[in-house]
């Protein structure tokens, strides 16, 4: 089973939204119209919330979870991400908030309490510790990230065109789906 409730709460998708057969939603997850979840990926919103915004990409083997409320952390963290993010393959995001046009590379962990800004290139196995903030505009790169350099005009660019052209490519396997 690919969707699975958790208690009282059942994953809701939006509009036109393609979840591969071999990954798991569990539970309190929202996801946002045009949204694509490939294989082997597993979001679980079962202590928490998950929230997942319009034309997100999140990439195979992708392990997508909260923080639950305890008293070192008494209201836990939801994970909310923004609008046209694309979450790199093997991705773990972890109670965290990511803003609009977002990539997260390739093996990248991002920690709980972490804020990354809207317009941000986080590169592939890039580690974010607890509570830190990634200022929007910027790429960051390492273990633990750092802010590299500023982004390009044309990077910022591309961060909506590749959430764009995972809609078109999700929108391939709905329609290879109805075949």
């Amino acid at each position: 089973m690919t969707i699975q409730q958790h208690k009282q709460h059942s994953p809701s998708l939006g509009n036109r939204v393609f979840v591969d057969p071999q990954s798991r939603i569990i539970g309190q997850v929202t996801l946002g119209d045009d949204c694509s979840v490939w294989p082997f990926t597993v979001i679980r919103g079962d202590m928490h919330s998950v929230t997942i915004g319009k034309r997100c990409s999140i990439q195979d083997g992708s392990v997508l979870h909260i923080t639950h409320a305890s008293t070192y952390n008494p209201d836990g963290h939801p994970l909310i991400i923004g609008n046209d993010c694309t979450i790199g393959h093997k991705v773990c995001l972890h109670g965290c908030t990511i803003g609009n046009r977002v990539l997260i590379g390739i093996g990248s962990i991002v920690m709980d309490g972490v804020v990354i800004e809207d317009n941000v290139i986080l590169g592939a196995n890039s580690f974010v510790p607890p509570d830190k903030r990634l200022k929007s505009g910027y790429l960051y790169l390492g273990s633990p990230a750092k802010q590299t350099r500023v982004l390009s005009e044309e990077e910022m660019q591309r961060l909506a065109y590749m959430a764009n052209n995972y809609v078109k490519l999700k929108d391939q396997y709905l329609k290879d789906a109805l075949d």
